[in-house]
């Protein structure tokens, strides 16, 4: 369609959708459920009775060439432009135009996944390249690359070897990518690919979503992928901190008659939001309710700024915060000292002074979570008096990590914090279950917003459903499980029914690959010695209990055989006379497991379940590696 047969939107309408976008994408995920679309529409000032509110959803999903079924902001104005015009269209313009900090570059479908006309923010960029500067300034595998030029293109042409990309999700989320793994100095094109797959495998293993990307993409230097996926490791990295079992100061945010449990049900901007108001109430101040239009005047952050710098452990000397800027009448030169004494704290990131006095709610998030990660100062009495001394926090196991980062990973909504809390309502599991092919009737299931009485009902009400489908259409074994288990936060009743899910989910991969063979653990361990066998390798397994693959030697041999020359052995420890230390198992399985994702393999497992001989994470390990070595000998 001609730009002139759409309605164009200005600036202050588009950051209004944005505002409206961010309102139901609590997870800040980046994307909506079709689930959630009238909402959003309502958000938007955009009414629409039901029968057409589904209308689009059934043109959108048959446009949705990846069938996640999930709406980008992108995705969402290409909708409410084509919707406001009154026109359909098949065809947007190519081009590349720039308007008031929006740019918005080529695509065919107004709204297909595939070909949108996309759009990003200048100051997001800014965002992304003064971070990045900061982190890896001094990386020395980075100074080909760095530092990044905030006013031209260099960000997306900066992930092209991949090297970047790695680097950033090992800041992010440390030791994920053994670094041995990485191909570094001045890579060829082949080694490139080779490293972005690493990134890209790498950050499904931390929960982000990346089933809408590939390296040939990244290595085109798309804006909105690069972005996206570097916002989802930036992200992943700021508030990898914010749960109990890592801040246990975060006990004194609880309001007077809470239990423990709330703290698990709270957004990441939720418990920000607490966060901030839990250090505006000490100082005696307005509390605010969002990152937008309450911080605009930079009141909220001079008060909390001096109230994290106070008796902070992390300055030989207190830092005083002069707070005097909240007299500068201009907004924007008052945000500029705000940063100004942010910058003495050295979290002057993320946002500008417009950015603040714009009300931009992501940027904003940002910049708070990571105020929160340098200078929490939770300590001494809470607001409710509580005693953290009786407060029994629970470490998050690495099984119960490595779940709920492959339900991120696949893009489930809402963006999953706490594997038991955030599953209660049975959305979740009702996602996964249409991952692995079981027909969900969403006419069937109660959507948020719940309401305050009888919303637990609702809840219930969706997880016996949810319970139902998996036992008698998917035919888990469920042997006392409810739906009231699921919606009580059960820890052993949820873990039974999401291992279930996560091994269909790998056992259909393969099976598809092996033209519809029903593959079981034995046909898994009988492929993987006949590959090794095959490639004269020394090592078998007799099953994924192993004790030989503690030493990880079976897991390189058989990458190895997949992917000859690509393993060095010189990196590899074998033992003497088979036998081989802790340090030593644990640096070959830390190497195997990169060495795995690099050459394509979507593996979730630790080191430490090499190391233990965790037979579940084994499985998954050797699954992916079959799978991967299904697909490369079909195709």
């Amino acid at each position: 369609m001609d730009d002139n047969h759409v309605t164009q939107i200005s600036r202050e309408d588009l950051n209004e959708l944005r505002e409206a976008f961010n309102k139901i994408d609590i997870d800040n995920s980046g994307y909506v459920s079709d689930f959630e679309l009238q909402e959003l529409f309502k958000e938007a000032s955009l009414y629409l009775p039901g029968y057409k509110v589904r209308e689009i959803i059934d043109t959108f999903i048959a446009g949705d060439t990846n069938k996640d079924e999930k709406i980008s902001f992108e995705e969402f104005v290409s909708i409410y432009k084509e919707l406001k015009s009154k026109e359909l269209s098949e065809t947007f313009r190519k081009s590349i135009s720039r308007r008031d900090g929006i740019r918005s570059f080529g695509g065919m479908s107004v709204i297909s996944n595939v070909g949108t006309q996309h759009s990003y923010s200048d100051e997001e960029k800014v965002a992304l390249v003064n971070w990045i500067n900061k982190s890896l300034g001094k990386d020395p595998d980075c100074q080909h690359l760095l530092p990044l030029d905030p006013n031209d293109e260099s960000l997306f042409t900066s992930v092209r070897d991949g090297i970047l990309l790695c680097k950033m999700i090992n800041l992010s989320e440390p030791d994920t990518i053994d670094e041995r793994v990485i191909n570094k100095n001045k890579p060829t094109t082949f080694k490139m690919t080779e490293n972005l797959v690493l990134a890209m495998n790498s950050a499904s293993a931390i929960g982000c979503t990346v089933v809408s990307m590939d390296a040939h993409e990244l290595t085109a230097g798309k804006p909105h992928l690069v972005m996206g996926l570097l916002w989802q490791i930036i992200k992943a990295g700021l508030f990898a901190d914010m749960k109990l079992s890592k801040n246990e100061g975060l006990i004194w945010l609880l309001k007077d008659g809470e239990q423990l449990e709330h703290l698990f049900s709270l957004s990441h901007e939720e418990l920000l939001l607490r966060w901030v108001n839990y250090h505006l109430l000490n100082a005696g101040t307005q509390t605010i309710s969002n990152f937008s239009e309450d911080i605009k005047d930079s009141r909220a952050y001079f008060y909390l700024l001096s109230q994290i710098a106070s008796e902070d452990k992390k300055f030989k000397t207190r830092v005083k915060i002069d707070i005097s800027g909240l007299s500068e009448r201009n907004l924007e030169r008052r945000a500029e000292l705000m940063l100004q004494q942010a910058a003495r704290l050295d979290c002057r990131q993320f946002v500008s002074p417009h950015d603040v006095t714009s009300g931009n709610s992501k940027l904003n998030l940002v910049f708070v979570a990571n105020l929160f990660n340098m200078h929490p100062n939770l300590q001494g009495a809470g607001v409710n008096g509580n005693d953290l001394e009786q407060a029994q926090v629970r470490e998050e196991t690495r099984e119960e990590k490595i779940f709920r980062n492959w339900m991120n990973s696949l893009g489930v909504s809402p963006h999953v914090n706490h594997l038991y809390w955030d599953l209660c309502d049975g959305l979740v599991i009702l996602q996964l279950l249409e991952k692995v092919k079981v027909s969900v009737n969403w006419q069937k299931v109660n959507k948020p917003p719940y309401p305050y009485l009888g919303g637990n009902m609702r809840k219930l009400e969706n997880c016996n459903y949810a319970v139902m489908l998996s036992r008698d259409v998917a035919h888990f074994s469920l042997v006392g499980v409810g739906g009231d288990n699921i919606n009580q936060g059960s820890v052993l009743h949820t873990l039974a029914l999401v291992w279930q899910l996560m091994r269909r989910y790998i056992i259909m991969v393969l099976s598809a690959l092996g033209d519809g063979e029903k593959v079981g653990d034995q046909i898994i361990v009988d492929w993987v010695n006949t590959t090794l066998k095959e490639k004269r390798k020394d090592t078998q397994i007799k099953s994924f209990k192993d004790n030989l693959i503690s030493t990880s030697l079976p897991v390189l041999d058989l990458i190895d055989a997949l992917a000859p020359g690509t393993v060095k052995w010189d990196m590899v420890k074998k033992g003497m006379k088979g036998k081989m230390d802790d340090e030593d198992k644990f640096n070959n399985a830390k190497y195997a497991i990169s060495m795995a994702r690099k050459i394509g393999a979507r593996v979730y497992a630790l080191p430490d379940d090499l190391v233990e001989v965790k037979p579940k994470m084994v499985l998954t390990l050797f699954a992916a590696l079959m799978g991967f070595g299904l697909k490369k000998a079909k195709y």
